[in-house]
């Protein structure tokens, strides 16, 4: 099967789900342990259009589905490139018709930055984290949490794969609720229960290079609480969390290549339990951001 990734060692191996436990069981209010899987599944989901605004994003995943001779299974999991849902939710804007402030234009002065472009940040924005601009640096750096409580880059303000010059994309109005909302259209349509995932592509501090994170989601548990359990060892665990979301989204970006246009990666064979769990639980709070 064309665009396949398993972490099991044999060939032609079936796009099948792998056996559930039974003893799943809850942790916490948003945190499940799932059982071990010995293989999963990564599939793209081909032929996905250029997205316009208003364009029924949950309608052509299913096309896009059929085209692949696949059906939706119980468990599986959809993770899916912010890009196409702020397109179809006309999170776009065109530069155009910005017009910056002084601040914008003082740090797009600062940054060699398009002051329209800082101006769009800033909206986006509850503060700057960092503005800097080092020397040789042709553009300078700016580090904004977003309103949602990520921190990134331009707060996740974007001129990549938008389709139009002078256009910059945003995250969606509220990741979460289109994550559910695209859930809730396939579950209708396909019978089966599913879980979504939302993602941006995201710098790391401390650490070189881009990973894809979870924005947004519907049903998929944010962590993974296993304190309390033990190690292969024996020993019991006392904080490890894994966050489930980010995990999946960070697999996602080995199919999800910028030019390829493969915006939707269908998961099988992750065994979970659904939860009313939302991207912001990764958001470490203030009182324990020892960096702050």
């Amino acid at each position: 099967m064309e665009s396949l990734i398993q972490n099991n060692a044999a060939q032609g191996m079936a796009f099948s789900s792998a056996p559930t436990d039974p003893a799943v069981v809850h942790r916490a209010a948003r945190a499940v342990r799932p059982a071990a899987s010995t293989s999963i599944a990564m599939q793209v989901l081909p032929g996905i259009p250029d997205i316009a605004p208003g364009d029924d994003l949950a309608a052509l995943l299913l096309e896009s589905i059929e085209r692949a001779a696949l059906s939706l299974q119980d468990g599986d999991i959809l993770v899916i490139a912010h890009k196409v849902v702020s397109k179809a939710e006309g999170r776009i804007t065109r530069l155009a018709d910005v017009v910056p402030g002084e601040k914008a234009r003082q740090l797009g002065l600062e940054l060699n930055k398009d002051p329209r472009k800082v101006e769009v940040i800033l909206g986006e924005s509850s503060r700057v984290v960092r503005a800097i601009k080092r020397p040789g640096q042709l553009e300078g750096t700016l580090i904004a949490e977003h309103r949602l409580g990520f921190i990134c880059a331009n707060a996740a303000v974007d001129e990549s794969n938008v389709g139009a010059e002078e256009t910059v994309i945003l995250l969606p109005e509220d990741p979460d609720r289109s994550a559910r909302e695209i859930c809730a259209l396939l579950e209708r349509a396909s019978g089966v229960r599913l879980g979504v995932v939302i993602t941006d592509t995201f710098g790391r501090p401390w650490r070189m290079g881009l990973v894809n994170v979870a924005v947004g989601l519907a049903k998929v548990p944010s962590q993974i609480d296993l304190v309390g359990e033990r190690d292969a060892f024996g020993r019991e665990l006392s904080v490890t969390v894994p966050a489930l979301a980010d995990e999946l989204a960070a697999a996602s970006g080995l199919l999800m290549s910028k030019d390829g246009k493969t915006p939707a990666i269908l998961f099988r064979g992750i065994d979970w339990t659904p939860d009313n769990s939302s991207a912001r639980d990764l958001v470490r709070p203030q009182q324990e951001d020892l960096f702050r």
